[in-house]
């Protein structure tokens, strides 16, 4: 099996979420745990940058509006912070 450096990646994304949940259980908004996630995610020397503005492009067509993503790690994997009471079948993306 061939080494893949996301899976490593969001390998350490999963590990650091748990930790951040266990340390800061259920609740909370989804800004604090981004912005916990983002420490746990640097205490394990990742590179992370938060709030992040992306272009929005259509058909090759760059749009008017920016998307923020939530975190950008090692400038490979997006991660999107939720927190809901209840996972619905809109959450699954």
């Amino acid at each position: 099996m061939e080494y893949n450096p996301i899976n490593e990646i969001t390998g350490q994304v999963l590990d650091a979420s748990v930790a951040v949940h266990k340390i800061m259980g259920p609740g909370l908004l989804e800004s604090v745990y981004e912005l916990c996630l983002m420490k746990e995610l640097q205490l394990k020397g990742l590179n992370v940058q938060r709030q992040v503005p992306i272009p929005l492009i259509y058909k090759g067509y760059e749009l008017s509006k920016e998307y923020v993503i939530d975190l950008l790690v090692e400038n490979e994997v997006i991660v999107e912070i939720k927190a809901v009471e209840t996972l619905l079948p809109i959450h699954e993306a």
